[in-house]
């Protein structure tokens, strides 16, 4: 065989395992968020064959069981992948190193990489190269097996909150159910708590989401309970008390918000989310005015004390949801999420007290 193949076939080779192994390394060890080329390319391939099998014709929960599928195969297919390369380079190491033909070197290749043992190839160079294989292919095994403990206690450690949002904020939750609730509590203290379990939550998802980017698209157990639409809600829910309840503006509600916004940026920066990152009370939000004067009558109806001027608690509202509205509200058609639907509001049932004596307990959904 020519020299210079010889030589082309190793370049060709290391250069293919060098990615690999970068791909790998920068997606299973990096504790810091990175775009790589590689990942980014099977996942935009995966995510076209479920948008396929998920189109927008089939119905919610449809869809949500066959999206719940594609983090699992995405995962998978990252190390099918990854061992079908590495397949490719060292055979292209073996051939490089004086394996004549192109199918004893796949052969002795796949041999190595499994560890069968099957064949081998012969003298130094050639037996080096079946130990280095052996070697990587045994790594990636075990990068995905020690990898998949890690991702799931930090897929159940964001889903404890979620679950147990339905307590504070309904089911579904909503952002009026999280007001009602601590009405019919008589006690707006409850919300402290909230929006400091939830300040913790954005920055644990924060670091998990994104050193940990497939988690994004794992979907909560409930259908109808999502990540996105959890942090929608208490997000929503923190600015409508301090913009339109009539009571001392929570300084823990607002750190909430912040630790919101903070936390989906980066989010939205690595999914390539356009936002505007100089925002201002101009600028339009997802939400109308209308939608939000449904809310605001229903919150009266169930004994939520709102402030007298509308315009002026609309304006606040506004400046806190521009933090996030475009980032949230693309999160929801990215990850197919169901969204509260603010017009809905006056249909839903009222929460009653639930905190006094003889009053049969709380009643609404």
């Amino acid at each position: 065989m020519a020299i210079w193949i010889r030589v082309l076939a190793g370049v060709l080779g290391l250069s293919l395992q060098v990615l690999v192994l970068d791909a790998a390394i920068r997606t299973f060890l990096l504790p810091r968020i990175a775009s790589i080329r590689l990942s980014r390319a099977v996942a935009m391939s995966v995510g076209w064959v479920f948008r396929i099998l998920a189109s927008e014709k089939r119905s919610y929960a449809v869809r949500d069981r066959i999206l719940s599928l594609y983090a699992s195969i995405l995962l998978l297919t990252y190390q099918a992948l990854w061992l079908a390369l590495s397949l490719v380079a060292f055979a292209l190491g073996f051939v490089a190193a004086g394996v004549r033909h192109a199918g004893r070197a796949f052969e002795i290749s796949g041999s190595s990489l499994m560890t069968l043992g099957t064949a081998s190839g012969s003298g130094g160079a050639q037996v080096f190269l079946g130990y280095v294989e052996a070697a990587i292919g045994l790594t990636l095994l075990a990068l995905l097996i020690s990898f998949i403990p890690t991702l799931y206690s930090a897929f159940q450690d964001r889903e404890l909150s979620v679950s147990r949002l339905s307590v504070r904020a309904g089911i579904p939750a909503t952002p009026w159910g999280v007001l009602e609730i601590a009405q019919s509590v008589e006690n707006y203290q409850v919300l402290d708590e909230l929006w400091r379990e939830w300040e913790q939550w954005f920055i644990q998802v924060g670091e998990t989401h994104s050193t940990l980017t497939i988690l994004n698209y794992y979907r909560s157990p409930n259908p109808d309970q999502t990540w996105i639409g959890a942090a929608a809600t208490v997000l929503d829910a923190a600015a409508l008390f301090n913009a339109a309840v009539d009571a001392p503006p929570s300084a823990t509600a607002g750190i909430c918000i912040r630790a919101g916004w903070l936390t989906l940026r980066p989010l939205a920066d690595y999914f390539r989310i356009p936002y505007p990152v100089a925002v201002d009370r101009t600028i339009p939000i997802s939400i109308t005015r209308e939608q939000f004067d449904l809310v605001l009558e229903r919150l009266e109806r169930s004994g939520v004390p709102i402030v007298a001027d509308h315009d002026a608690a609309w304006w606040d509202f506004v400046g806190w949801r521009v933090n996030y509205d475009a980032i949230i509200e693309a999160c929801h058609v990215m990850f197919v999420c169901p969204r509260s639907d603010w017009s809905l509001a006056p249909l839903q049932p009222l929460f009653g007290r639930s905190n006094r004596r003889g009053t049969g307990g709380q009643k609404g959904n």
